[in-house]
C-alpha cells in the first residue's frame, strides 16, 4: 500500500475487529455502543470490517457457513461460524467452553463468572488463529477479554488496542504463566497475567476514547496501577473520541417521540417533558427535571446524586434514573423513590422507549461520574437540547463547555470537585440557567449544533491505521 493515496488505502484496507460486546448482539455498557457505531462508521468509509465476536449463544444468522480456528490443546474444542446477522452485517461468532451465559460477564447476583480469565483467553486465542490467516491489513482489539489475542500471536499484522476503561484489566492468577506463548515480558505482572497491561505493551498504537483520558491515565491518581506503563510507551497512547450513533439518537426523527423537534422549535421539546412526565406518573409542577440514564456502579457516581436528592427541594429539581447494576445501589435508589415519591422516580433494569424520553424528556441530565473514559449519555442529552451537568472528568472534559466559565461558548455545566458539594453546586448553577429561557436556549442549541457523529472519529481511525501499516511495510 505504500505509494498509493490514502483513499485508495482506504478502499482496499481490511480490519480485523474483535470485541466482547456490540449492540445489539451483547450490550453491558459503553463498550456496545461504542465498538457498533464505530464499525458502522468505518464500513460507511468503504473499510472492510470483519467483525468477531464470542457467540454467547441463540444468534440467528443468513448464509452461515463454518470458519476453521486453531487453538491451544488447554482450550478445548473450539469453532467459529460467520454470516449476516440483521441490524448488524457481516460478523463471526467464536464459541469456546464456557463462553455461552445469560451475561457475558455476570452472575445473576452481579458477581464475576470465576471462570472468566479461561473463557476470555480462550476467545482469545481463537481471534489469534483468526489473525494469523493473514487476510486483515489491520487487527483492531478492544478492551481486556481480546487483549490475549497478542499472547499468542507472534508475527501479527499491524495492530490497535483500545481501552474503554482502565478499570477492568483481566488480572489472571500464576497457572496461566507457562500458557503465555509470545510478549511474556508484557503480560506478566507482578507473578501473575494482567491482559490489558500486555496489549498495552505489545500493540502498535494503543487509543484511549477521549484525548483528556488518555492523559488522565498517565497519571498515578488515575492510572490504576498503569500509569507507568501507559507513560513507557510513549505516542504510542492516542486519544479518540467516541460518537454516538446519531440516526437513533435525534430528536426530528426519534420513533419514541409523539411531537418531533429540531434547534429550530425547541418549544416541541414541552411536549417531549410532558410525554416523560405523563410516562412515570407525576404532574408538572414547574420544576426541573433532571435525568440519569446509566449503569449503576461506583464509577458512575451515582450515590453522590442519591445524596443531591436531599437538596432537591433547595435547589430545586426532580430527578427520574433509569439503570441497572449494583444491589446496594438500587435498593437505595428505592429508598429514595419511596422516600420522596415527588422528587425521586426510580426505574430499574433498561427500557429503550424510557431511556429515549428521559433524554428528551428532561430539562438537565446528570452524569456526576468519578471517572469516565468518554462517555456517551452527556453527547446523546445534547443531541436532544437536554443541558447536561457532569464532572470534570475524562471525556466530560473533552465534551461539554462549563456555560459559566464561558457563557459565549457553554453547552453544559461541570462540577468543580467529584463529591456531593461539587454536583449541588453545578445542578444549582444548571436550574438558575434553565430558569432564563433565553439563556436555556442558547445552551441548548450550542449542544445540538456539535457534531456528535462517529463521522471524525471513524476517520481519525482510518488515518491511525494507515499510519502503522506505513511504518511496519518500511521496518
Amino acid at each position: 500500500m505504500v505509494g498509493s493515496s490514502p483513499a485508495a488505502n482506504r478502499q482496499a484496507m481490511k480490519v480485523l475487529f474483535a470485541s466482547a460486546e456490540l449492540t445489539p448482539l451483547a450490550r453491558v455498557g459503553g463498550l456496545a455502543e461504542a465498538a457498533a457505531g464505530l464499525v458502522v462508521a468505518l464500513r460507511d468509509a468503504g473499510v472492510t470490517v470483519d467483525l468477531v465476536l464470542p457467540d454467547y449463544g441463540e444468534v440467528e444468522m443468513s448464509n452461515e457457513r463454518p470458519r476453521h480456528v486453531s487453538v491451544p490443546a488447554w482450550v478445548g474444542t473450539a469453532s467459529a461460524r460467520r454470516g449476516e446477522v440483521e441490524g448488524v452485517g457481516d460478523v463471526t461468532l467464536v464459541k469456546v467452553p464456557g463462553i455461552v451465559r445469560p451475561h457475558p460477564y455476570v452472575d445473576q447476583f452481579g458477581q464475576g463468572w470465576p471462570d472468566n480469565d479461561f473463557r476470555f483467553f480462550a476467545f482469545s486465542a481463537a481471534i489469534a488463529s483468526l489473525m494469523e490467516t493473514g487476510e486483515a491489513d489491520v487487527v483492531h482489539l478492544n478492551d481486556w477479554h481480546t487483549a490475549g489475542a497478542l499472547a499468542f500471536i507472534w508475527d501479527r499484522p499491524p495492530t490497535v488496542f483500545t481501552i474503554h476503561t482502565l478499570g477492568y484489566q483481566g488480572w489472571a492468577g500464576p497457572q496461566w504463566l507457562p500458557r503465555i506463548e509470545h510478549n511474556f515480558s508484557a503480560f506478566e505482572c507482578f507473578g501473575s497475567v494482567n491482559p490489558l497491561a500486555g496489549a498495552v505493551q505489545a500493540a502498535d498504537r494503543v487509543v484511549a476514547v477521549s484525548p483528556n483520558y488518555a492523559d488522565e491515565i498517565r497519571r498515578p491518581e488515575s492510572g490504576m496501577g498503569l500509569d507507568h506503563v501507559l507513560n513507557g510507551i510513549g505516542d504510542r497512547l492516542v486519544g479518540i473520541r467516541n460518537g454516538i450513533d446519531t440516526g437513533i439518537w435525534d430528536p426530528e426523527t426519534d420513533e419514541y417521540l409523539k411531537t418531533n423537534y429540531t434547534s429550530a422549535d425547541l418549544d416541541a421539546k414541552d411536549a417531549a417533558r410532558a410525554q416523560l412526565l405523563a410516562e412515570v406518573g407525576w404532574e408538572d409542577d414547574g420544576t426541573p427535571i433532571v435525568g440519569i440514564v446509566t449503569r449503576l456502579v461506583d464509577q458512575k457516581g451515582i450515590d453522590l446524586a442519591l445524596e443531591a436528592v436531599r437538596y432537591a427541594t433547595q435547589v430545586p429539581f426532580r430527578l427520574i434514573m433509569l439503570g441497572s447494576g449494583e444491589r446496594w445501589l438500587a435498593d437505595w435508589a428505592r429508598w429514595a423513590a419511596t422516600e420522596w415519591p415527588t422528587n425521586v422516580h426510580f426505574a430499574e433494569g433498561y427500557n429503550l422507549k424510557l431511556a429515549h424520553l428521559i433524554f428528551a424528556g428532561s430539562d438537565l441530565f446528570l452524569m456526576p461520574s468519578r471517572f469516565e473514559p468518554c462517555g456517551l449519555a452527556q453527547m446523546q442529552a445534547m443531541a436532544y437540547g437536554t443541558i447536561p451537568v457532569v464532572t470534570d472528568v475524562g471525556g466530560l472534559h473533552d465534551t461539554v463547555i462549563d456555560a459559566d466559565a464561558d457563557r459565549k461558548n457553554g453547552t453544559g455545566f461541570l462540577a468543580a470537585t467529584v463529591d456531593v458539594p461539587g454536583t449541588v453546586d453545578a445542578l444549582h448553577r444548571g436550574v438558575r440557567a434553565w430558569k432564563h429561557k433565553q439563556r436555556r436556549r442558547g445552551i441548548q442549541k450550542r449542544g445540538m449544533a456539535e457534531d456528535w457523529s462517529w463521522s471524525a472519529p471513524a476517520q481519525q481511525h482510518i488515518e491511525l491505521y494507515e499510519e502503522i501499516i506505513r511504518q511496519r511495510s518500511q521496518v
